[in-house]
Protein backbone atom coordinates (compact mmCIF):
# COMPACT_ATOMS: atom_id res chain seq x y z
CA UNK A 1 0.00 0.00 0.00
CA UNK A 2 2.82 2.39 0.89
CA UNK A 3 4.59 1.75 -2.45
CA UNK A 4 1.34 2.36 -4.31
CA UNK A 5 0.80 5.68 -2.48
CA UNK A 6 4.34 6.79 -3.26
CA UNK A 7 3.86 5.94 -6.94
CA UNK A 8 0.56 7.82 -7.06
CA UNK A 9 2.11 10.81 -5.32
CA UNK A 10 5.01 11.20 -7.76
CA UNK A 11 2.76 10.54 -10.74
CA UNK A 12 0.32 13.25 -9.65
CA UNK A 13 3.10 15.69 -8.78
CA UNK A 14 4.64 15.18 -12.21
CA UNK A 15 1.35 15.87 -13.95
CA UNK A 16 0.74 19.04 -11.93
CA UNK A 17 4.30 20.23 -12.42
CA UNK A 18 4.06 19.74 -16.15
CA UNK A 19 0.79 21.64 -16.29
CA UNK A 20 2.34 24.64 -14.56
CA UNK A 21 5.90 24.73 -15.87
CA UNK A 22 4.66 23.97 -19.36
CA UNK A 23 2.82 27.28 -19.51
CA UNK A 24 4.13 29.60 -22.23
CA UNK A 25 5.53 32.37 -20.01
CA UNK A 26 6.03 34.71 -22.95
CA UNK A 27 2.31 34.71 -23.68
CA UNK A 28 1.58 35.54 -20.05
CA UNK A 29 3.53 38.77 -20.22
CA UNK A 30 1.53 41.99 -20.63
CA UNK A 31 1.79 43.19 -24.22
CA UNK A 32 0.77 46.83 -24.33
CA UNK A 33 0.72 48.79 -27.55
CA UNK A 34 2.87 51.88 -27.12
CA UNK A 35 3.33 53.79 -30.37
CA UNK A 36 4.96 57.23 -30.42
CA UNK A 37 4.36 58.51 -33.93
CA UNK A 38 5.83 61.71 -35.31
CA UNK A 39 2.40 62.34 -36.83
CA UNK A 40 0.47 61.98 -33.58
CA UNK A 41 -2.35 64.41 -33.02
CA UNK A 42 -3.07 66.74 -30.15
CA UNK A 43 -5.24 69.57 -28.88
CA UNK A 44 -4.10 73.08 -28.01
CA UNK A 45 -6.21 74.64 -25.25
CA UNK A 46 -6.15 78.43 -25.11
CA UNK A 47 -7.37 79.22 -21.61
CA UNK A 48 -7.57 82.93 -22.46
CA UNK A 49 -10.31 82.14 -24.98
CA UNK A 50 -12.39 79.68 -22.94
CA UNK A 51 -15.64 81.23 -21.68
CA UNK A 52 -16.67 78.38 -19.39
CA UNK A 53 -19.81 77.48 -21.34
CA UNK A 54 -19.21 73.78 -20.56
CA UNK A 55 -20.55 72.72 -23.94
CA UNK A 56 -17.52 70.44 -24.14
CA UNK A 57 -18.74 68.58 -21.04
CA UNK A 58 -22.13 67.97 -22.64
CA UNK A 59 -20.67 66.91 -26.00
CA UNK A 60 -18.26 64.50 -24.31
CA UNK A 61 -21.07 62.79 -22.43
CA UNK A 62 -23.17 62.49 -25.58
CA UNK A 63 -20.26 61.04 -27.54
CA UNK A 64 -19.53 58.43 -24.85
CA UNK A 65 -23.16 57.54 -24.02
CA UNK A 66 -22.98 58.90 -20.48
CA UNK A 67 -26.11 60.23 -18.72
CA UNK A 68 -26.48 63.95 -19.28
CA UNK A 69 -28.91 66.83 -18.99
CA UNK A 70 -30.11 69.15 -21.75
CA UNK A 71 -27.30 71.37 -22.98
CA UNK A 72 -29.13 74.48 -21.75
CA UNK A 73 -28.52 73.43 -18.14
CA UNK A 74 -24.77 73.54 -18.66
CA UNK A 75 -24.88 77.34 -18.55
CA UNK A 76 -25.29 77.02 -14.77
CA UNK A 77 -22.06 78.47 -13.37
CA UNK A 78 -22.76 77.49 -9.77
CA UNK A 79 -20.71 74.33 -10.37
CA UNK A 80 -17.61 76.51 -10.37
CA UNK A 81 -17.93 77.07 -6.63
CA UNK A 82 -15.91 73.94 -6.08
CA UNK A 83 -12.92 72.36 -7.76
CA UNK A 84 -13.94 69.42 -9.96
CA UNK A 85 -12.06 66.50 -11.40
CA UNK A 86 -12.97 64.08 -14.21
CA UNK A 87 -14.69 60.95 -12.89
CA UNK A 88 -16.80 58.03 -14.08
CA UNK A 89 -19.73 60.34 -14.82
CA UNK A 90 -17.77 63.07 -16.61
CA UNK A 91 -14.63 62.42 -18.64
CA UNK A 92 -13.88 66.13 -18.90
CA UNK A 93 -14.78 69.10 -16.69
CA UNK A 94 -14.19 72.84 -16.70
CA UNK A 95 -13.03 74.75 -13.63
CA UNK A 96 -13.01 78.47 -12.99
CA UNK A 97 -10.31 80.66 -11.40
CA UNK A 98 -10.09 84.32 -10.47
CA UNK A 99 -8.44 86.62 -12.95
CA UNK A 100 -6.07 89.01 -11.15
CA UNK A 101 -6.18 91.33 -14.16
CA UNK A 102 -9.97 91.54 -14.45
CA UNK A 103 -12.37 90.17 -11.84
CA UNK A 104 -15.21 90.24 -14.39
CA UNK A 105 -13.37 87.89 -16.72
CA UNK A 106 -12.61 84.66 -14.85
CA UNK A 107 -10.15 82.13 -16.20
CA UNK A 108 -11.64 78.80 -17.25
CA UNK A 109 -9.62 75.62 -17.65
CA UNK A 110 -10.77 72.38 -19.26
CA UNK A 111 -9.45 69.20 -17.61
CA UNK A 112 -9.27 65.68 -19.09
CA UNK A 113 -6.73 62.92 -19.74
CA UNK A 114 -3.53 64.50 -21.09
CA UNK A 115 -2.71 61.51 -23.34
CA UNK A 116 0.96 61.43 -22.41
CA UNK A 117 3.61 60.55 -24.98
CA UNK A 118 5.07 58.12 -22.44
CA UNK A 119 1.97 57.13 -20.44
CA UNK A 120 2.47 55.95 -16.88
CA UNK A 121 -0.83 54.06 -17.12
CA UNK A 122 0.42 52.03 -20.09
CA UNK A 123 3.62 51.21 -18.24
CA UNK A 124 1.92 50.37 -14.94
CA UNK A 125 -0.83 48.13 -16.36
CA UNK A 126 0.28 44.53 -15.79
CA UNK A 127 -2.09 43.07 -18.38
CA UNK A 128 -1.60 45.52 -21.24
CA UNK A 129 -5.10 46.97 -21.02
CA UNK A 130 -3.82 50.48 -21.81
CA UNK A 131 -2.31 51.43 -25.17
CA UNK A 132 -0.71 54.52 -26.69
CA UNK A 133 -2.02 54.62 -30.25
CA UNK A 134 -0.42 56.03 -33.36
CA UNK A 135 -2.77 59.02 -33.45
CA UNK A 136 -1.74 60.04 -29.91
CA UNK A 137 -4.72 58.65 -28.03
CA UNK A 138 -4.22 56.60 -24.86
CA UNK A 139 -7.04 54.05 -24.79
CA UNK A 140 -8.20 51.31 -22.44
CA UNK A 141 -9.43 47.78 -23.21
CA UNK A 142 -12.05 46.57 -20.74
CA UNK A 143 -11.65 42.94 -21.89
CA UNK A 144 -8.09 42.82 -20.58
CA UNK A 145 -8.54 44.79 -17.36
CA UNK A 146 -8.39 42.86 -14.07
CA UNK A 147 -9.31 45.83 -11.87
CA UNK A 148 -5.92 46.23 -10.17
CA UNK A 149 -6.15 50.05 -10.55
CA UNK A 150 -2.38 50.49 -10.83
CA UNK A 151 -3.17 53.04 -13.56
CA UNK A 152 -4.91 55.27 -11.03
CA UNK A 153 -1.89 55.24 -8.76
CA UNK A 154 0.60 55.73 -11.59
CA UNK A 155 -1.08 58.63 -13.42
CA UNK A 156 0.74 61.90 -12.61
CA UNK A 157 -2.43 63.82 -13.48
CA UNK A 158 -4.75 61.61 -11.37
CA UNK A 159 -7.20 61.07 -14.22
CA UNK A 160 -8.36 57.41 -14.48
CA UNK A 161 -11.47 56.71 -12.41
CA UNK A 162 -12.96 53.40 -11.29
CA UNK A 163 -16.65 52.52 -11.10
CA UNK A 164 -16.68 51.70 -7.39
CA UNK A 165 -20.47 51.88 -7.30
CA UNK A 166 -20.88 49.22 -9.99
CA UNK A 167 -21.02 45.68 -8.57
CA UNK A 168 -20.83 43.79 -11.88
CA UNK A 169 -18.09 44.46 -14.45
CA UNK A 170 -16.88 47.82 -13.11
CA UNK A 171 -14.70 49.72 -15.56
CA UNK A 172 -11.92 52.28 -15.61
CA UNK A 173 -13.16 55.54 -17.12
CA UNK A 174 -11.18 58.32 -18.75
CA UNK A 175 -11.11 60.48 -21.88
CA UNK A 176 -10.18 58.34 -24.90
CA UNK A 177 -9.47 61.30 -27.19
CA UNK A 178 -12.67 60.36 -29.07
CA UNK A 179 -10.66 57.54 -30.64
CA UNK A 180 -13.55 56.11 -32.68
CA UNK A 181 -14.60 59.55 -33.94
CA UNK A 182 -11.12 60.57 -35.06
CA UNK A 183 -10.58 57.20 -36.76
CA UNK A 184 -13.64 58.05 -38.84
CA UNK A 185 -12.18 61.44 -39.75
CA UNK A 186 -14.25 63.45 -37.26
CA UNK A 187 -13.06 65.95 -34.68
CA UNK A 188 -13.09 65.12 -30.98
CA UNK A 189 -16.56 65.99 -29.69
CA UNK A 190 -15.31 68.73 -27.35
CA UNK A 191 -13.30 70.41 -30.11
CA UNK A 192 -16.18 70.28 -32.58
CA UNK A 193 -18.68 71.95 -30.26
CA UNK A 194 -16.47 74.70 -28.77
CA UNK A 195 -18.18 77.97 -29.80
CA UNK A 196 -15.11 80.18 -29.34
CA UNK A 197 -12.47 77.86 -30.80
CA UNK A 198 -10.58 77.66 -27.54
CA UNK A 199 -9.65 74.12 -28.60
CA UNK A 200 -7.53 73.48 -31.69
CA UNK A 201 -7.10 69.92 -32.98
CA UNK A 202 -4.15 69.05 -35.18
CA UNK A 203 -0.66 67.62 -35.44
CA UNK A 204 1.15 68.02 -32.12
CA UNK A 205 4.15 69.45 -33.93
CA UNK A 206 2.01 72.08 -35.65
CA UNK A 207 0.17 72.92 -32.44
CA UNK A 208 3.43 73.72 -30.67
CA UNK A 209 4.34 76.07 -33.53
CA UNK A 210 0.92 77.73 -33.30
CA UNK A 211 1.25 78.13 -29.53
CA UNK A 212 4.72 79.67 -29.80
CA UNK A 213 3.50 82.07 -32.47
CA UNK A 214 0.56 83.22 -30.32
CA UNK A 215 2.83 83.79 -27.35
CA UNK A 216 5.34 85.67 -29.50
CA UNK A 217 2.66 87.95 -30.97
CA UNK A 218 0.98 88.64 -27.62
CA UNK A 219 3.69 88.59 -24.92
CA UNK A 220 1.51 90.63 -22.58
CA UNK A 221 -1.40 88.22 -22.95
CA UNK A 222 0.35 84.90 -22.40
CA UNK A 223 2.80 83.35 -19.99
CA UNK A 224 5.85 82.35 -22.03
CA UNK A 225 5.36 78.64 -21.55
CA UNK A 226 3.43 75.81 -23.21
CA UNK A 227 2.18 73.37 -20.60
CA UNK A 228 2.42 69.80 -21.85
CA UNK A 229 5.26 70.39 -24.29
CA UNK A 230 7.76 68.85 -21.89
CA UNK A 231 5.85 67.68 -18.80
CA UNK A 232 6.51 63.96 -18.11
CA UNK A 233 8.11 63.65 -21.53
CA UNK A 234 5.35 65.53 -23.36
CA UNK A 235 1.57 65.21 -23.68
CA UNK A 236 -0.90 65.31 -26.55
CA UNK A 237 -2.94 68.01 -24.83
CA UNK A 238 -1.16 71.37 -24.68
CA UNK A 239 -2.10 74.56 -22.86
CA UNK A 240 -1.31 78.26 -23.12
CA UNK A 241 -2.45 80.69 -20.45
CA UNK A 242 -2.28 84.26 -19.25
CA UNK A 243 -1.72 83.25 -15.63
CA UNK A 244 0.91 81.13 -13.89
CA UNK A 245 0.02 77.48 -14.27
CA UNK A 246 0.43 76.69 -10.58
CA UNK A 247 -2.37 79.16 -9.86
CA UNK A 248 -4.60 77.25 -12.27
CA UNK A 249 -4.07 73.93 -10.43
CA UNK A 250 -1.72 72.46 -13.03
CA UNK A 251 0.60 69.99 -11.27
CA UNK A 252 4.27 70.91 -11.32
CA UNK A 253 5.98 67.99 -13.01
CA UNK A 254 9.43 67.37 -14.37
CA UNK A 255 10.23 66.66 -18.01
CA UNK A 256 11.18 63.02 -17.43
CA UNK A 257 8.59 60.37 -18.37
CA UNK A 258 6.60 59.09 -15.39
CA UNK A 259 6.88 55.33 -16.16
CA UNK A 260 9.83 53.40 -14.79
CA UNK A 261 9.90 52.49 -11.13
CA UNK A 262 6.95 50.13 -11.04
CA UNK A 263 7.18 48.75 -14.57
CA UNK A 264 10.02 46.27 -14.16
CA UNK A 265 8.63 44.98 -10.86
CA UNK A 266 5.02 44.59 -11.98
CA UNK A 267 5.77 43.14 -15.40
CA UNK A 268 8.39 40.83 -13.93
CA UNK A 269 5.86 39.40 -11.52
CA UNK A 270 3.22 39.00 -14.20
CA UNK A 271 5.62 37.30 -16.59
CA UNK A 272 5.37 34.16 -14.44
CA UNK A 273 1.78 34.57 -13.37
CA UNK A 274 -0.02 31.26 -12.80
CA UNK A 275 -3.48 31.38 -14.42
CA UNK A 276 -6.45 30.38 -12.22
CA UNK A 277 -7.01 27.09 -14.12
CA UNK A 278 -3.49 25.89 -13.31
CA UNK A 279 -3.81 27.05 -9.73
CA UNK A 280 -7.03 25.10 -9.31
CA UNK A 281 -5.36 22.04 -10.84
CA UNK A 282 -2.54 22.30 -8.31
CA UNK A 283 -4.92 22.65 -5.36
CA UNK A 284 -7.10 19.83 -6.65
CA UNK A 285 -4.09 17.54 -7.00
CA UNK A 286 -2.93 18.27 -3.47
CA UNK A 287 -6.43 17.54 -2.16
CA UNK A 288 -6.49 14.24 -4.08
CA UNK A 289 -3.12 13.20 -2.63
CA UNK A 290 -4.25 14.09 0.89
CA UNK A 291 -7.47 12.14 0.49
CA UNK A 292 -5.62 9.04 -0.79
CA UNK A 293 -3.27 9.25 2.16
CA UNK A 294 -6.14 9.48 4.63
CA UNK A 295 -7.90 6.52 3.00
CA UNK A 296 -4.66 4.51 3.16
CA UNK A 297 -4.25 5.20 6.85
CA UNK A 298 -7.85 4.24 7.50
CA UNK A 299 -7.33 0.91 5.70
Amino acid sequence: MEKQNRRDFFKTAAIIGTAITGLPTKSAKAAAKNVLSEDRMGVLVDTTACIGCRNCEWACKKAHNLPTEPIEKYSDRSVFKRMRRPDVSALTVVNEYKNPQDANLPINVKVQCMHCDHPACVSACIVGAFSKNENGAVTWDTKKCIGCRYCMVACPFQVPSFEYGKAINPEIKKCDFCYERTKAGKLPACVEICPVEALTYGSRTDLIKIARERIKRNPDKYVNYIYGEYEVGGTSWLYIAGEEYKKLAFPKLGDKPAPGVSESIQHGIFAYFVPPASLYALLGGLMWITKRKENGEAE
